[in-house]
This record gives structure tokens, C-alpha cells and sequence, in this order.
């Protein structure tokens, strides 16, 4: 009895509370439309990342990147792209390689680099409507952070691109052998030098026969080929009653790859002046992922992105899901003329 009596009255404060705010808030606004240009967007964006994190079962790894796109027209667009880890640390394979390999060869710096475009199979506006949050200069700290936003719904055009993806891409990596052959049900048995000797075998600390920390390194080039699907909202409105401005310039890309790699390599492993291939480990040239992007139509902002998929190379370590964050991300329209009259 009691606790339904607590569960009441908490349910009756908040009924009370939500009836309040409504009352003072919730009135109508009115609004002037500034512009809705969803095709009137910058045409070229560059973008610095502080910051991108990586799981892939081949090798986890964080760092920066930059990465540029450049809209022709409403025909086409490019991008182009590429990173690499802050340091050794954070390219965790490496730095293990660094710390524990009994081989003696150079492992890879993990680099990745990819350039591509979009032609737009069909690009077209329509009307839609718009979310916009009620902003108040008085809203400032505190009273921003214990209210819950309200907003408006504004009509305005978006513009959708339906697009076909084809580009290159190469990558490098550190490949922790041990956990490979793990992924791959093999053993250390199946390496042999070119007179079909053994890979020598390790010790631990007491003595044990165990196998030796064997680590190589991978590059990776290939094509990827697919479609994705864009929504550009540009409009801008100015709120009445005393709200400020409000804006929604998103560029939101949704696109999905298949990635075809044929050139997959993994450099043979190296142990006491003897050579012994790696061929006898399995590779893919086949993934996918799925991913999406999202930026700002102004000068300076910042932007966001995320990927999952299956990546070519070692079978058995291929799944990765990357995120990424750009600031700044600095855009431009490339027009530099003005218009001359004769006198």
C-alpha cells in the first residue's frame, strides 16, 4: 500500500511539473524563412581528425587522419582519405610485436589510404519537414542543461542522392601469427624452410617447449564498388519570440561496399637466417561494410562517421568497426569572381 502511495504521488509530481513547463513554454512561435537551398552547398570540404578508433580482430588501433570531398555540380563527387595511429601504442599488434617477437622481421607501421567517387544516379528534391530546437540567449549554462529542449517542426526541401561508389583503397598492418593460426584451426607445424625443416621452438620461463611469438606484417590493395544514399537539408529560419535563429544544414551519407582485394600480401617469416613462407596462410580478397557520414554546409564545423564490415586480407581476422570524429572541418564553394558591368 505504501509503496503504490510513493509511485502515486512521484507520478502526480511529474504530471504536475510536465503541465507547468507546458503552460509557460509551449506557445506558439512564428517564423521567417531566411532560405531553403538544399543545392546551394559548398563544394569543397577538407576535414583534419583528431581522433579515430578502430576495432579489428587483426589489430586494434587509434589515431588521425584528413580527408577531403569535392562535389562537381550536381553530377559527381570525390574523396579521398587516409590515416594512422599516434604511435607505436596505439597500433597495439605492432607494439606487441615490439615487445614479444622472436622473429626477426620488420613489422609494418599500420597506414591506410583511400580515394574514390559517386556519380549521381539520380538527384532530386522534395518536400520535407524539419526538427528545430528553441533557443534562448537567456538559456544559457545551467538552464539550458535542466530543461528538456523544445522544438518545432519547419517545412523545407531535402535533397537525396541515390549514388554508385567505385574507388581504391591500401592498407598495412602488423599480423600477430600466433592468433592467427588460432583463427584459422593451424598450427606452428605447417611453416617449413625451403629444405622442408621445422620452425624452430621456444621455450617458456621454465623451460617448457612452447612456440615461438611470430609476427609478420600484411599490405593490402584493392577496389571497392557500391551504392549509397544521401539527404542535404539547407534551410534557415528566423523564430519570433525571441528565440534565435535556426538552422539545419546536414549532409547525412548512408553507403554500403563490396570490396574486392586482389592484391593481398603477407611477408614470410624470418627466424635465425632461415626463410619460411606464408603462404600455407589462408588470405581473402573479398569484405564489405556498411557505414555512414555526416557533416555541416558551413565554413567551419565538425563532422562524424562510422563503419562495419568484413575487411580482405587474413581470413579469420577480417571484422572491424571504425568511428571517427573531424574539427575542424573547413569547406568552401571555389567561386572567386563577381559580376562586371560596363559603365
Amino acid at each position: 500500500m505504501k509503496k503504490s502511495l510513493i509511485f502515486s504521488t512521484i507520478f502526480l509530481v511529474a504530471a504536475i511539473a510536465t503541465h507547468a513547463q507546458k503552460r509557460n513554454d509551449q506557445q506558439p512561435v512564428t517564423y521567417e524563412e531566411l532560405y531553403d537551398e538544399p543545392y546551394a552547398i559548398n563544394t569543397l570540404f577538407v576535414q583534419f581528425q583528431p581522433i579515430y578508433g578502430e576495432l579489428w580482430k587483426a589489430n586494434v588501433n587509434a589515431g588521425f587522419g584528413l580527408e577531403a570531398t569535392y562535389f562537381h555540380k550536381d553530377k559527381m563527387q570525390f574523396r579521398a582519405h587516409a590515416r594512422k595511429t599516434y604511435s607505436r601504442k596505439f597500433d597495439l599488434t605492432r607494439d606487441i610485436a615490439h615487445k614479444n617477437s622472436e622473429v626477426t622481421n620488420e613489422i609494418a607501421i599500420l597506414n591506410y589510404y583511400e580515394f574514390g567517387g559517386t556519380y549521381h544516379v539520380k538527384d532530386f528534391d522534395e518536400s520535407s519537414k524539419t526538427k528545430m530546437f528553441l533557443y534562448r540567449k537567456s538559456y544559457k549554462g545551467d538552464k539550458w542543461a535542466s530543461r528538456v529542449p523544445l522544438s518545432a517542426e519547419i517545412p523545407c526541401k531535402v535533397r537525396k542522392i541515390y549514388g554508385a561508389r567505385l574507388g581504391g583503397l591500401f592498407f598495412d598492418s602488423a599480423i600477430d601469427v600466433n592468433r592467427l593460426l588460432d583463427a584459422q584451426d593451424k598450427t606452428m607445424e605447417v611453416f617449413k624452410d625451403d629444405l622442408g625443416g621445422p620452425i624452430p621452438i621456444g621455450q617458456d620461463a621454465n623451460g617448457e617447449p612452447e612456440d615461438l611469438e611470430v609476427f609478420t606484417s600484411m599490405n593490402v590493395a584493392g577496389l571497392y564498388l557500391g551504392g549509397s544514399m544521401s539527404w542535404i537539408r539547407n534551410v534557415a529560419v528566423d523564430f519570433d519570440n525571441k528565440y534565435q535563429e535556426g538552422v539545419d544544414d546536414l549532409i547525412l551519407t548512408a553507403f554500403f561496399d563490396i570490396i574486392i582485394a586482389p592484391s593481398v600480401g603477407l611477408d614470410d617469416i624470418r627466424v635465425d637466417g632461415r626463410t619460411f613462407s606464408s603462404d600455407v596462410l589462408d588470405t581473402s580478397i573479398f569484405g564489405f561494410r556498411a557505414g555512414l557520414d555526416g557533416k555541416f554546409n558551413r565554413t567551419l564545423s565538425w563532422s562524424y562517421g562510422g563503419e562495419v564490415g568484413i575487411r580482405p586480407g587474413v581470413k579469420g581476422q577480417g571484422f572491424y568497426a571504425l568511428i571517427k570524429i573531424s574539427f575542424p572541418v573547413y569547406s568552401t564553394n571555389l567561386d572567386y569572381s563577381v559580376e562586371a558591368f560596363g559603365k
